[in-house]
């Protein structure tokens, strides 16, 4: 059975566990396919990587909100008001 490895880099379950901040440096910032018996388990993100891929989620929902909300009556407030 064939597996899509979404990775440049990968690494065996054993590796990790011998040398596990050794492993995430091998991806060099990307993700590290960790393989269990040739075929990708998890994926070893970095924090800095996640970090980005979560606000690159959070902009796509903001967006989705926005271009739903377009259209619709503005209202003007004034500060004062508020």
């Amino acid at each position: 059975m064939s597996h899509q490895i979404l990775a440049e880099t990968t690494a065996s379950v054993s590796e990790l566990k011998r040398n596990p901040m050794g492993t995430v440096a091998a991806g060099e910032g990307f993700p590290v396919a960790i393989l269990n018996r040739n075929a990708p388990a998890f994926y070893c993100v970095p924090a800095k990587a996640y970090e980005a891929l979560m606000d690159k989620l959070e902009d796509m929902e903001l967006n989705a909100i926005a271009n739903a909300r377009a259209g619709q009556s503005v209202v003007k407030v004034k500060l004062d008001d508020l």
